[in-house]
């Protein structure tokens, strides 16, 4: 009942227009006390708090507070966890995929590489940068639709997100970046996406992982490519898709070893 009251206190703080940026430091002292077998508890907290949203009339509420308060929801779940592990051996540690796509190559890759990594595939465009600096690590993809473009190569939301990812805090934070192209019909310009949204995490003091050999590709040109590595993993779906499946397996075990919380 104190964790549901508490995360209640929260929402309605959220809900009434009083806050709309969620503290790191607050959730986390309200939540110290929890432990991990106390999970099924915080999930109905969460749960009830949602509800309360949805009760909440609609003309007393706008869209931007309701996003606000899901993505404290969301925080607020994963410090608790945080919280009542804290000390012990082992620890949930939370990594978020999220891809964009123009013809689902993208999503549909973003799908492989999460179920061998053990974890959700999202839509980028669901989420804000807010909500990606409270992961403990990223594993980020996008296609490269704009090609031969010095910049927002990808034609996604990810080219609106450049800017604001550059003045977020990722110190320290393990990032590693996927992406589709053609290296037949594109081989100038494969992937060249890539370069860019790895790029710019790297600006923000993010850690990059996951850099592949260019060895094996049919491209002729990169920008993804520097000392003779991919900066992240590229996929070719139009021409390589029966190699997709053992590089998506390689690359995961790659990330792993490199130090992404997986």
């Amino acid at each position: 009942m104190l964790i549901g009251f508490g995360l209640g206190y929260t929402a309605l703080n959220l809900m009434g227009g009083q806050s709309v940026a969620v503290q790191k430091h607050t959730i986390a002292m309200a939540w110290s006390t929890l432990q991990p077998a106390m999970a099924q508890a915080e999930a109905k907290a969460v749960r009830g708090a949602v509800a309360a949203l949805h009760h909440q009339p609609r003309s007393h509420r706008t869209a931007a507070e309701a996003k606000a308060f899901l993505s404290g929801i969301r925080l607020a779940q994963r410090e608790g966890v945080r919280a009542g592990c804290r000390g012990q051996l082992t620890c949930m540690r939370a990594v978020g995929l999220f891809w964009s796509t123009q013809s689902g190559k993208t999503e549909d890759v973003g799908g492989q590489i999460a179920e061998a990594a053990g974890v959700e595939a999202q839509d980028a465009s669901e989420v804000s940068v807010a909500d990606m600096t409270g992961y403990d690590g990223l594993i980020v993809g996008l296609p490269t639709w704009n090609t031969g473009a010095d910049e927002q190569r990808s034609g996604t939301v990810w080219d609106d997100y450049l800017e604001e990812i550059k003045a977020a805090d990722f110190c320290g934070k393990p990032v590693a970046v996927f992406g589709t192209g053609d290296s037949v019909s594109y081989g100038d310009n494969y992937c060249d996406g890539i370069e860019e949204l790895h790029n710019t995490f790297q600006a923000a003091g993010a850690k990059m992982l996951g850099y592949v050999s260019a060895e094996g590709y049919q491209h002729e040109e990169s920008k993804s490519v520097s000392d003779g590595k991919f900066l992240g993993l590229p996929l070719d779906q139009d021409n390589e898709d029966d190699m997709t499946e053992g590089r998506v397996k390689a690359w995961v075990e790659q990330l792993k070893s490199e130090g992404m919380p997986l």
